[in-house]
């Protein structure tokens, strides 16, 4: 029985979309997507960064840009902070929602960096501290499985 697995490798161009809310996280974010980039051998002219004002725009923003067709693969990058109302629920939902129907319409892998957290410092740690680099870990995913998917084209 054939298995296969992405690899962490050059799959071609990367579009990183990045909310500028709470951008001193999502700096952080960025810099550790970049940082998986490098690793997979991604030159840095071929990985664009597009910026949003905020985490509910990363879904119109991605949906243009995988509309454009130019793109391998797709990175998310982005944070919710619980607050004391329901505003942390729509915009983290409807985020994470056309975040992922960008990924089933035009099958082009989506790596989901959208840090959902309670507090700034949860936030903190996600994002290059303790907890490691989500950034980072949503580059890896969308590199891995747009490896995984080019591998199926030759059938």
């Amino acid at each position: 029985m054939p298995e296969y697995s992405g690899g962490l490798r050059n799959v071609g161009r990367i579009a990183i979309v990045v909310s500028r809310y709470h951008e001193r996280v999502t700096a952080k974010l960025l810099e550790g997507a970049l940082v998986c980039c490098r690793q997979a051998g991604i030159p840095a002219d071929t990985v664009d960064v597009f910026w949003v004002p905020g985490a509910f725009e990363l879904g119109v923003a991605a949906q243009a840009v995988a509309q454009t067709k130019a793109y391998a693969a797709l990175v998310a990058l982005g944070l919710v902070v619980r607050g004391e109302t329901p505003h942390f629920d729509y915009v983290a939902g409807e985020a994470a929602r056309a975040l992922g129907n960008v990924a089933v319409t035009h099958s082009l892998p989506v790596g989901f960096g959208l840090l959902t957290v309670d507090t700034m410092e949860q936030a903190v740690a996600r994002s290059g501290g303790s907890h490691g680099n989500k950034g980072f870990e949503a580059a890896e995913a969308a590199i891995r499985v747009a490896d995984l998917v080019s591998q199926l084209k030759v059938f």
